[in-house]
């Protein structure tokens, strides 16, 4: 049987061989543990992570010593919110949120809920933007999170973080930004959007899964945090636990090459994207593009299709592997909770694929999708008796 053509890239990428490259040499010849500070092997190994550790920085506008590793996105939200909340408790027990977040940011806020804190999770409107208005008024003196992400992981709308920004230096309170899906494919820098904690993943970018990093700004005033793992102190104290330096200097590697390749693909995603989303939207009517028309990611379409299931067109779509949503909710029956916090009702929610491009996808690749997208939403409506009725 044929593979289907990849257009989940959202949900992960494969390995670039050039960061398989890099990484070999440290699984079989600079093994050794970065915290073994006693011999030539750690010595070596140390010295990889920490050129790592400048490369991630320089790609985002960081310092070396503001980029803690960790094992992915999820982790470096989970130390950003709770690390960041537990360190400020005793000024303030309030988080404001958005209701379109990710799980991992949307989870870690709901446990410190149940801890005590609360939490505000603010709406956003029909395009999936968040109003900095209406989040500046809901800041109190009691705030001392603020978590909003870059890149909208099912859409690809991009949140005005610099205007968010602003409003929590006014109030004191410290901005987290889920930056994941947006590295790599546009023009991340911590001090231009003004954030103090920012995650961001080596998998989303071509890189090794299980390693990730977070910003922790450590300037005008330095930010502490209360570590998630307690045993043995690494990575200043904020994450315990021996150093994955192959995944380090993958990662490393990876942003590098997407940093490079960023001005060449960021037109042909974009080429792409309007490519795919005219030639369906332009041969299908009752078609919802769901999310920011120009502030958006240039690799992602999400399309809802009026009187077609969802799950049925996944089944029947096999020229494409594709997404109803985030690959981390995919199990989850429920609508997608970002489209029902953008106003869709659960039904149109239901019926909509998220199309996210990457670099191995072509032109013919995308007209070979988009055609059998049309037919099989064709195929479905015309079994459909709730499509016939909404016609007649």
């Amino acid at each position: 049987m044929k593979e289907p053509i990849y257009m989940d890239h959202n949900a992960t990428t494969p390995v670039d061989p050039r960061v398989v490259e890099a990484m070999l040499p440290c699984m079989m010849e600079t093994f050794g543990n970065a915290a073994s500070r006693t011999h030539p092997f750690g010595w070596a190994a140390a010295k990889l992570a920490e050129r790592a550790r400048e490369l991630l920085a320089a790609g985002i506008g960081a310092q070396p010593e503001e980029i803690v590793f960790t094992s992915g996105a999820t982790e470096s939200n989970n130390l950003a919110i709770k690390g960041a909340a537990w360190a400020l408790e005793r000024r303030g027990k309030h988080i404001v949120t958005c209701a379109t977040e990710h799980k991992a940011v949307l989870d870690p806020c709901q446990a410190l809920a149940r801890g005590g804190f609360v939490v505000t999770v603010l709406p956003v409107d029909a395009l999936g933007r968040l109003d900095p208005e209406r989040l500046a008024a809901a800041l109190t003196k009691e705030t001392v999170v603020v978590s909003v992400m870059l890149a909208n992981n099912e859409t690809g709308t991009l949140q005005p973080i610099r205007e968010i920004a602003v409003a929590c230096r006014e109030r004191g309170a410290l901005l987290h930004c889920d930056a994941t899906q947006a590295v790599g494919k546009i023009p991340v820098g911590v001090d231009a959007l003004g954030v103090d904690l920012l995650s961001f993943s080596a998998h989303k970018i071509y890189g090794p899964k299980g390693v990730g990093a977070l910003y922790v700004r450590r300037r005008k005033p330095r930010l502490h945090l209360v570590p998630l793992l307690d045993g043995g102190g690494h990575e200043q104290g904020l994450r315990s636990g021996t150093l994955n330096v192959p995944g380090a200097v993958g990662f490393a590697r990876a942003l590098e090459i997407a940093l490079e390749e960023m001005p060449r693909e960021s037109v042909r995603m974009t080429e792409l994207h309007d490519q795919l989303d005219t030639a369906i939207r332009s041969r299908l009517e009752a078609v919802t593009l769901n999310g920011h028309p120009t502030e958006r990611l240039p690799n992602t379409v999400n399309l809802s299709f009026a009187g077609v299931d969802g799950a049925a067109l996944l089944v029947g779509l096999k020229e494409a592997a594709v997404a109803s949503g985030s690959a981390c909710t995919s199990a989850d029956p429920k609508p997608s909770h970002v489209l029902l916090a953008m106003g869709r009702s659960k039904e149109l929610a239901n019926a909509s694929i998220r199309f996210s491009l990457g670099r191995s996808n072509t032109a013919e690749e995308v007209q070979i999708v988009a055609d059998a997208v049309v037919r099989e939403v064709q195929r479905l409506r015309h079994d459909s008796p709730l499509w016939r009725g909404r016609r007649s």
